[in-house]
């Protein structure tokens, strides 16, 4: 009776062992992939699935959005400047049937696809177009680095560059680059400003040049204007047709 006892026993224990690893809970953002004998049935969950023991193999993949850090990257640009480039990038799974069965590792896999492609694509962009056309760049990296993992079941969805760092060299060349075009954009509006000034003047010569009682009320304004001065030395102007009048002495113009 009690080997009886003992037989059922280590059944009972056997049954339970088999029937917990039969059981498998997957949450909302889990699928399982099923193996049956090797042989690839299909995907599961989410919830309680079962399993046949020793015969079924299940592999969890989950389908969250998945922040892929990708390591700063030497890249010499098309106009010969070396540039140490990182960026991230955003993916998730979209089939995970074939993110088990087509590569080995998806994660490892899409690292190095992203690390290939980024030097690639700024190996082939000059310096100015890194900098200034980020959002351009981060589109063709996006669209190049999702053809090539779509055969895995693999959605990119965000590449972004973060951090360009160039040599210290570079840096001074390029701020001395930025002060000489803020230099010649100073002048050129200073240039501006004189040409504008100069048309206003001649506009207001030609005016006081058409009416002759202009030119004595401007007289009397300077006048005004320099008698509310401090100054203890006043000039006053003098109309050159006065000068020329005082010049004309009585017996200039005789001959001994």
């Amino acid at each position: 009776m009690a080997v009886v006892l003992t037989i059922i026993g280590v059944v009972v224990f056997f049954g339970i062992i088999l029937l917990a690893t039969s059981i498998r809970v997957l949450r909302e953002y889990e699928r399982g992939v099923v193996f049956r004998l090797g042989r690839l049935i299909g995907q599961k969950g989410p919830g309680l699935i079962f399993l046949i023991p020793i015969i079924d193999k299940m592999v969890r993949v989950d389908l969250r959005t998945v922040t892929l850090n990708i390591p700063p990257q030497e890249v010499i640009t098309r106009d010969n400047v070396p540039a140490s480039v990182n960026a991230v990038c955003y993916f998730r799974v979209v089939n995970p049937n074939d993110a088990i069965v087509q590569v080995e590792n998806f994660l490892v896999a899409t690292s190095q696809i992203a690390q290939t492609t980024l030097r690639a694509v700024l190996g082939r962009a000059e310096l100015d177009t890194l900098l200034s056309e980020r959002e351009r760049l981060n589109e063709e990296l996006q669209r190049i680095i999702d053809e090539q993992t779509e055969p895995w079941g693999i959605k990119v969805t965000t590449v972004e560059i973060k951090d360009v760092e160039i040599p210290q060299t570079m840096q001074r060349a390029m701020a001395r680059q930025a002060e000489a075009e803020r230099e010649r954009r100073a002048k050129i509006i200073g240039a501006e400003a004189e040409y504008q000034s100069s048309e206003k003047l001649s506009q207001a010569a030609q005016i006081i040049a058409s009416h002759p009682i202009a030119l004595q009320l401007r007289y009397l304004q300077t006048l005004q204007e320099i008698s509310s001065t401090t100054n203890s030395t006043t000039i006053l102007p003098v109309p050159i047709d006065l000068l020329q009048a005082l010049g004309r002495l009585p017996g200039e113009g005789r001959t001994s």
